[in-house]
């Protein structure tokens, strides 16, 4: 706002402080920075018509002192002919850029929408709530990534994390939830979900190699919430254990055998592990990545995570991710400088299903 009103205070000061000094002083010169103020907020036609006002009170303004009209008169308003010209085309050329970069950026929200959409806030019978913040400015989409899915006879739940930033974790991040679509809805367990999440990294380094992406890993937290039984079960790939709440009782999931993170270049023969614990209705778990585990205050203590969930018991599960941003983005020393993702699953009561909503189908897809 303040840049538009600039070119007319300088249209209004400058031949106000003219009149009211000595005529040695000359303030009207300062109105050649009416155009160029004009050029920074306004388009082409607004910044001539700002320099035709400046050239017009400068013409006022020499008739009143009596001045020549040649040479004296003439050149200045040359010079400012010259400037307001120059500020027109500059005006032009920005609002031509700004206009590109509309549609770039249109094209980039559209793209990384479609791959990673937010979820839905009911989904068989868990209600899901979600905190995402990618570090990278200006960007939608980062390393963090996560997807929820019902399926026969219940939901599986996906959130994971790749190795670095920028683009190559993108694109891997963009492999592993193609997976993991395609493998949810027939792999009979979570195990063989991690299996083609493996297989499908491999893949992709075999047949691009000189990709950046070929060359990540991933954590990942894999969770299946059944229909007929009151429990959860978990697989971490090398992924911060979800902590779960029960009434006031918040305590981190003790996993019996993490596997490595997912195409991790090291060889491991183990096979992954599930672990199954209590999540009766109303329960509460929430699954994130290391930016909430590994944020640190300016004394390097990590955050307490445990502690702020007990203080969070009794709060709505729709304020917790608002409250979970705000407490990292205080306590950590540079606030949120890494990708923050965090996925609260709340357990309903048996057979309570809500249809889903036309908004939440096309997210679950």
């Amino acid at each position: 706002m303040l840049g538009r009103v600039l070119p007319f205070v300088v249209l209004v000061a400058a031949p106000l402080a003219d009149v009211l000094t000595s005529p040695e002083e000359r303030f009207d010169r300062l109105l050649i920075a009416a155009p160029a103020f004009a050029a920074v907020t306004w388009g082409a036609r607004g910044t001539l018509a700002v320099g035709a006002l400046a050239m017009g009170t400068t013409t006022v303004l020499a008739l009143g002192r009596g001045e020549r009209l040649f040479p004296a008169l003439l050149a200045g308003q040359t010079v400012l002919a010259v400037v307001t010209l120059a500020a027109a085309l500059s005006s032009q050329a920005r609002r031509r850029r700004e206009a590109e970069l509309r549609q770039v950026s249109e094209v980039a929200e559209a793209a990384q929408w479609a791959l990673l959409r937010p979820l839905p806030r009911r989904l068989g019978g868990v209600d899901l709530r979600l905190l995402y913040e990618a570090s990278a400015a200006g960007a939608h989409v980062g390393g963090d990534f996560y997807k929820a899915l019902k399926v026969r006879g219940g939901v599986r739940i996906m959130l994971g994390d790749v190795q670095g930033k920028g683009l190559a974790a993108v694109e891997a991040a963009s492999l592993l939830l193609g997976s993991f679509r395609e493998a949810a809805y027939t792999a009979p367990g979570l195990p063989e979900i991690a299996e083609r999440l493996e297989a499908s990294m491999a893949r992709y380094a075999e047949r691009a190699p000189e990709s950046t992406a070929a060359d990540r890993f991933a954590t990942v937290l894999l969770a299946e919430i059944p229909d007929d039984e009151p429990v959860v079960r978990l697989l971490s790939c090398g992924h911060p254990a979800p902590v779960v709440q029960r009434g006031p009782v918040v305590r981190t999931v003790e996993l019996s055998s993490p596997s490595v993170p997912i195409h991790l270049p090291v060889p491991v023969d183990a096979p992954f592990t599930v672990d199954e614990v209590p999540f009766a209705p109303g329960d509460r778990m929430l699954m994130f990545t290391d930016g909430v585990s590994e944020t640190r205050d300016r004394h390097g203590a990590f955050y307490p995570l445990e502690q702020r969930l007990r203080g969070w018991a009794a709060e709505p599960a729709d304020r917790v991710p608002g409250l979970l941003k705000e407490d990292l983005a205080r306590f950590g020393a540079r606030g949120l400088d890494d990708d923050t993702t965090a996925v609260l699953v709340v357990r309903g009561a048996p057979g309570e299903e809500a249809p889903l909503r036309h908004e939440d189908r096309l997210v679950a897809l």
